[in-house]
Order: C-alpha cells, then sequence, then structure tokens
C-alpha cells in the first residue's frame, strides 16, 4: 500500500482507499469537524428510519409518523435533531474555504462553483430516479395519494439543500460580517429570530416567521467561524453553553409557546423548525457546549487509523448516504406493502414493533449500500473542468431556482395528479435552476450563457 501511495496510486475498494488517505491526511487537518459532520448525518438518517411508521389498520396499508402515534417519543427528537451541529462544522469548513479563497485571489464565482457543485450535483440523479419511478408507478395503477406520501417523505431531506446553498452563497457577507463585528454577528441574527418569533406569535404574522430560516441558520453558521478561529474552545466554554442551551430549550418548550418536538409533527399546528423558531438556536447552544467539551479526547480517538478512515469513508458519500436514505425506505415500505403485508402486521408503539426495529434498521442500512455504490460518484468531482464557471448573477439565479424548486419538493414531494402522475413543476424548477448555475443534464444553459465548455 505504502508502494502504491508513492507511486500515486491508490488502492481499490472503498475500505481500502478510506484507508490510504488516513494515511495522507496532513497532520493539520483538524479531524472532529469531518467526524462531527459525519455523525450528524447518520443521526439525521437513525431518526428518519426511527420515526417512520407503516402499518395496516383494517386491513388497508396506512402510512403514519412515529410522533404523532407516540406523543411520549417526541423528546427523543432533542437526541436526533442535529442540524444545528451540521451547520456549526459547515461554518468551520464555510470559513477555511473562504479565507483558503482569498489568499489564492480565487474569484467569488469559482469558489462559488466549487462549493455548490458537490452540494448539488447528487441531488440530481435522485429527482431523476423519483420522476422514473412516479411514472412507473402511475402507469402501473398506483394511488395518487400513496405515491404523493411516498415520495414527500423521501425527498423531505431536501430542504435542508436549499437552506445550506442560500447560506454557502452568503458566507463573503457572512464572513466579512463575522470579521467585523465578531460575536456581534451572531446576537442580531438571534435577536432577529426573537423579534420574528414575538410577530408570528404575538401579533400572529405567520408569514414573517419564514424569515427565520436566514436568521437562525446564519446565527449557527456564524459560530462555526468562531470555532475556526478558537474563540469557542474548551470547558470554560463548552460547558456554560451546554446548561445555559439546555435550560433554555426547557423554558422555552415547557413554559413557552412552543411545541417539545425539535422536528415537525404532522398533527402539531405550530412546528419549531417548519419554519425554524427560538427553540433550536437553543439546541444549538447545547450542542455546540457539548462539542467542545468533547473536542480535546474526540481529536486524540480520531488520530488512531480506523476510526479516522471509517470517518473519511462517510464523508466520501456524506450527500448520498443523506439524500437516498428515505428513498430506500420508502422502497422497501412499498415493497412490503405490495408483497409481504405481514411484516407490517405490528401496530406502531407496540412492544412487538419495538422489538422489531433492530431488524429494519439493519434491513435499511443493508438495502442502502448499493445505492451508495451506484450514486456516490456524482458527489465526487469529476477530473474535467469547466473552462469557466458560469457568470455570478447566473449561478445565483439558477441557485435560487433550484433552492426554490427543492423547498416545493420538501413540502409536498413529486407525486400528484398530472401527466403521468408526476408534479412537474416540482420536478423541472431544480434541473432549470442546476442548469442556470452550470451543473446537471441541463448545465449547457448556464455554460452557454457564458461561453463556458466543459473539457471531456
Amino acid at each position: 500500500m505504502n508502494q502504491e501511495l508513492t507511486e500515486g496510486r491508490l488502492p481499490r475498494g472503498m475500505w481500502p482507499r478510506a484507508l490510504a488517505f488516513a494515511e495522507r491526511t496532513p497532520e493539520a487537518r483538524n479531524r472532529y469537524v469531518d467526524f462531527l459532520r459525519a455523525l450528524s448525518i447518520l443521526a439525521v438518517v437513525l431518526g428518519h428510519w426511527l420515526i417512520s411508521a407503516p402499518y395496516f389498520e383494517n386491513g388497508a396499508p396506512a402510512y403514519s409518523h412515529l410522533l404523532d402515534l407516540a406523543p411520549w417519543s417526541r423528546w427523543l427528537t432533542w437526541l436526533f435533531q442535529v442540524m444545528p451541529i451540521f451547520f456549526f462544522v459547515g461554518g468551520f469548513s464555510n470559513g477555511v474555504s473562504w479565507e483558503s479563497a482569498l489568499r489564492r485571489n480565487l474569484s467569488y464565482r469559482e469558489w462559488f462553483d466549487s462549493r455548490t457543485r458537490r452540494l448539488i450535483g447528487p441531488v440530481l440523479p435522485l429527482l431523476l430516479a423519483w420522476g422514473a419511478m412516479v411514472a412507473v408507478a402511475h402507469s402501473n395503477g398506483v394511488g395518487p395519494g400513496m405515491i404523493r406520501i411516498g415520495s414527500k417523505v423521501a425527498l423531505v431531506p431536501v430542504w435542508f439543500l436549499a437552506v445550506y446553498i442560500m447560506v454557502v452563497a452568503l458566507v463573503p457577507l457572512s464572513h466579512a460580517a463575522w470579521r467585523r463585528l465578531g460575536f456581534g454577528s451572531v446576537l442580531i441574527s438571534i435577536a432577529a429570530a426573537a423579534l420574528v418569533d414575538v410577530a408570528f406569535f404575538v401579533g400572529d404574522l405567520k408569514a414573517l416567521g419564514w424569515l427565520n430560516y436566514p436568521f437562525v441558520w446564519l446565527a449557527v453558521h456564524q459560530l462555526g467561524y468562531a470555532w475556526h478561529e478558537r474563540r469557542l474552545a474548551g470547558t470554560g466554554v463548552g460547558a456554560p453553553m451546554l446548561i445555559g442551551g439546555f435550560l433554555a430549550l426547557v423554558a422555552l418548550t415547557h413554559l413557552g409557546p412552543y411545541p417539545l418536538s425539535l422536528v415537525g409533527v404532522p398533527s402539531d399546528e405550530i412546528s419549531n423548525t417548519l419554519p425554524p423558531k427560538l427553540p433550536l438556536l437553543a439546541l444549538a447552544a447545547a450542542q455546540i457546549g457539548l462539542v467542545l467539551m468533547l473536542e480535546a479526547p474526540a481529536r486524540r480517538w480520531l488520530e488512531n487509523r480506523v476510526p479516522w478512515a471509517a470517518t473519511i469513508l462517510i464523508n466520501g458519500m456524506i450527500m448520498t448516504i443523506f439524500l437516498w436514505h428515505s428513498t430506500v425506505m420508502m422502497l422497501l415500505v412499498g415493497l412490503a406493502f405490495w408483497q409481504m403485508p405481514g411484516v407490517l402486521a405490528q401496530q406502531p408503539d407496540t412492544a412487538g414493533w419495538w422489538w422489531t426495529r433492530p431488524l429494519w434498521l439493519l434491513v435499511y442500512a443493508v438495502v442502502t449500500v448499493p445505492f451508495l455504490l451506484a450514486f456516490g460518484r456524482f458527489e465526487r468531482p469529476s477530473t474535467g473542468r469547466a473552462s469557466r464557471p458560469a457568470a455570478v448573477w447566473l449561478q445565483l439565479l439558477g441557485c435560487i431556482v433550484a433552492c426554490a424548486g427543492l423547498a416545493m419538493l420538501a413540502l409536498d414531494g413529486v407525486g400528484g395528479e398530472g401527466w403521468l402522475g408526476l408534479r412537474w413543476i416540482q420536478l423541472l424548477t431544480p434541473l432549470v435552476g442546476a442548469g442556470l448555475a452550470g451543473f446537471g443534464p441541463l448545465g449547457f444553459a448556464g455554460r452557454s450563457l457564458t461561453g463556458g465548455r466543459r473539457e471531456l
């Protein structure tokens, strides 16, 4: 293996390659950042698989939400809602990347092209696959209601991309604000989020609640800049954040107007995530505090070859795991409804149902592997690059259009009453947006408008 690495070659196989990359990791790299990114995505996957509650009711297939059927389980969302960690880690990584771009005199459009290509690229095959699956299901007589539920559950994760891409687009501004204002930039976002919540609850201005998408997630992202600059570190900072964040979360959800669950529950009139509200910021403080307290021992542990190689392996296909895990779940559930109804005979939240959860989780994980092998390559950059990225205005326009489409998919899925059972606007909008930005099967649009071409 060492000879292969010396000669610039990598061994075949996912695990041997991960081990090879582990051996080549620079000492200065903060491995804990990569570990947290992998851990947060795996927690999201596990949470989605656990709250899924398909079963048969009166001889007919039914699909429900564990948090609806078992209200006691809502406190578990305090453990599995880890998107604050991902945005925190994103702030660290984007800060490192943007500062590197400035040192190398890279333009914003070059930097933004590189960052968004890895985010948008993996979602395009997922959308095309769902377009094909919905068309086949519709042609074979599957009802539009079942199609819509399946596609909606499977595509809910793309909301994260819609938000995160816009946060990435704002990095030059948010980083400049951090440089100038420091923690003041965080406090401004928190204050703005609090005012929006007041307008939401007191003024009954529900529409204003959507403004908290940038306010809440940018506040967490700004803290990632602070971590990168070592202005957040150690138990002395972490312990007060953990305790203060937890107490604030308890107060907001037990004494305030906020629900207990930190993910959306279909039966709840108010959601802490749609749009985001102050409890997510309290959770973020508690989680970041814990992250800081565990940093030193975790970084020492990650110096070991095996855990670090596992972290590399997961990060190498992290977007594929995130995007496809719910699709795998819905395909297996659909197969069970169709061919093996007996395996869904247990009613959710019964002893028998809980005893079968480990088996279901194992099956989900095993069946996910072929999808990772098939689609993981879409999140790795190609050896050929466009001679130049699309113009900045096209990049931003394309990303806005793509993010709008992803938001619609997260809310309604791609199945409906249209031709071939498809919601064509939801399906095509992200593809068109990506094309304008110079990515994907319609990427010729963005390239032709700027004179760029792809070298093959």
